[in-house]
């Protein structure tokens, strides 16, 4: 299986941290951000990843390489103009092949284990890890049943995550000119083919300066 780490973003709420940084490279606990999403991809079998850059994106495979050091193979997709989520995505497919992989945003910390994205077989065409609302979006997304489907209405509601095992035919009908992940879901999920799980560890979405330095603290106690 392989991953995708959305790493693209221009991370202008992280200003003035971001003027010169791409928000992946940022540092929490004496690594950059996306380090932690390599090295926990590495260790649930996930080896073979895909990276997106945008902003400043020449520094991401500049510090990074082919990922030898970090006992990983990275292919880059360097995007010309911002695409957004669903857009690198597309533009990413041929690097990522036919077979459902693991998506993670590049601007999360987590102790999620990729392990259970990385295995089994289903006919969705989604499986999203919800997490509590955090302070900041306090509605969330999406209503997961008992069962473990994902709905666009019921309580309560949880939070996307930013980690998914999608299969490339979600975007088989990416219309012309949109660039959003959430309109696909939801065409999805009306189909009945989005699961999901809800993950009750940690999840941080590093969102604003305060946020990194709160890591940053927690990580180094």
């Amino acid at each position: 299986m392989r991953a995708m780490i959305l790493a693209a973003g221009h991370g202008k709420r992280m200003r003035p941290l971001t003027e010169h940084t791409p928000k992946p490279l940022l540092e929490a606990g004496g690594k950059p951000l996306i380090q932690y999403h390599i090295e926990a991809l590495r260790a649930a079998g996930i080896t073979d990843l895909v990276i997106n850059t945008g902003w400043l994106g020449e520094q991401l495979p500049a510090r990074l390489g082919d990922g030898t050091d970090l006992g990983v193979r990275i292919r880059w997709s360097h995007e010309g103009e911002p695409l957004e989520t669903a857009g690198g995505i597309r533009r990413a497919l041929p690097l990522l092949g036919e077979a459902p992989f693991v998506l993670v945003n590049g601007d999360i910390w987590t102790d999620y284990d990729f392990t259970a994205l990385a295995g089994g077989e289903s006919a969705d065409l989604a499986h999203l890890v919800l997490v509590d609302n955090p302070a900041h979006h306090v509605d969330g997304d999406f209503h997961l049943s008992d069962t473990g489907r994902v709905r666009d209405s019921g309580q309560p509601r949880l939070t996307y995550a930013g980690i998914a095992r999608l299969d490339p035919a979600l975007f088989a009908g990416l219309a012309q000119g949109e660039r959003r992940l959430a309109p696909l879901l939801r065409e999805a999920i009306a189909a009945q083919r989005v699961g999901g799980e809800h993950h009750r560890g940690q999840w941080w979405d590093i969102g604003t300066p305060r946020r990194l330095e709160q890591l940053n603290d927690y990580l180094r106690a």
